[in-house]
């Protein structure tokens, strides 16, 4: 993954202003090159909980078709005394409209590696705020484009936490070199190109309109098929093999992930990826790598039932203690 150059330590467009997640959240746009937008969440009280901002920040990246609905992580940060944020970045979410607005595919880039533009722009938003440490906190997706940032922006962030990140594709290795050939192909020619769906059974597990426990906007986080796009999916394969050669991180990195994968128990196990990758692809992030398995846990550790979800956040504010 080829680092997007920016020049993005442009300020935000807009004040803070109250965000849907409730009160005590505020939310801000971040103006990012070529009238791009992403948008910055904050728990406001954990910023300067005794006058003075808190010294460790963490931001959290979420996944693909995803946005940030999670205060009951900002909460469990906060209670550690870590400064909450998060960001939703281009076309996801919040900053869903301006994207969509402006004729780019929802959730979709050409290239992820733009999306370093919206991290630099919140690391730059979230170290004004004078926090002296910022660790990102990448969930799947997100969990791919922050150790690929950090290794490309050196000082950026100080720690890394990875909540199921997403190194390799959930197939066959035969699988994946016959998608790797197709999206090569397809993708200089017809970047738009469907080339492959992402399934809604396990965002749907996870609402409460279906039985589980989350409320969240079915609009941003898709319970029907959402489809994929050829240049899309060549970037994230380019970006996993980047990373599968190895990245000499110079920060210390958490991964977690769940004990267990299942194509068919969403509750209860990683759904959506195969954990053994996620095992066998950590040591290559650095040398200072710690993993830690949730047991029952799902594909979003954060979203698994009572008992795995406590243990989740319990290991990432233990860690952050001892490492931050």
């Amino acid at each position: 993954m080829t680092q997007q150059d920016a020049g993005t330590d442009a300020a935000p467009s807009t004040p803070w202003h109250d965000d849907l997640l409730g009160p005590g959240f505020e939310a801000r746009t971040l103006d990012l090159p070529d009238g791009a937008e992403a948008t910055l969440v904050r728990l406001a009280p954990s910023v300067a909980p005794g006058g003075e901002p808190a010294r460790v920040a963490v931001l959290a990246v979420h996944g693909f078709v995803d946005y940030f609905f999670h205060p009951h992580v900002a909460h469990t940060l906060a209670d550690a005394g870590y400064a909450s944020y998060a960001v939703d970045l281009r076309g996801h979410g919040r900053s869903w409209d301006a994207h969509v607005a402006a004729d780019r595919d929802p959730n979709q880039v050409p290239d992820i590696s733009v999306y370093a533009q919206d991290l630099d722009v919140a690391a730059a938003t979230i170290r004004a705020a004078g926090h002296e440490r910022l660790v990102v906190l990448g969930h799947s997706t997100g969990g791919l484009v922050a150790p690929l940032w950090a290794a490309g922006r050196p000082g950026r962030a100080d720690a890394l936490v990875l909540n199921s990140p997403w190194f390799r594709l959930n197939e066959p290795r035969l699988t994946r070199w016959a998608a790797t050939a197709l999206v090569e192909a397809v993708a200089p020619v017809a970047p738009r190109a469907v080339v492959s769906h992402l399934g809604p059974d396990y965002a749907a597990a996870l609402h409460a309109d279906h039985g589980g426990e989350w409320q969240f906007d079915p609009a941003w986080k898709w319970h029907t098929p959402f489809a994929v796009h050829a240049a899309w999916l060549r970037s994230v394969l380019r970006s996993q093999r980047r990373l599968a050669r190895g990245l000499d991180l110079e920060v210390p990195v958490l991964v977690l992930a769940s004990d267990r994968s299942s194509r068919d128990e969403h509750l209860a196990t990683d759904s959506v990826l195969d954990v053994a990758d996620i095992r066998a692809l950590a040591p290559r992030l650095g040398d200072d790598v710690s993993f830690v398995t949730i047991r029952g846990g799902v594909h979003d550790l954060a979203l698994s039932p009572a008992a795995a979800r406590a243990e989740y956040l319990r290991a990432v504010t233990d860690w952050l203690g001892a490492s931050v």
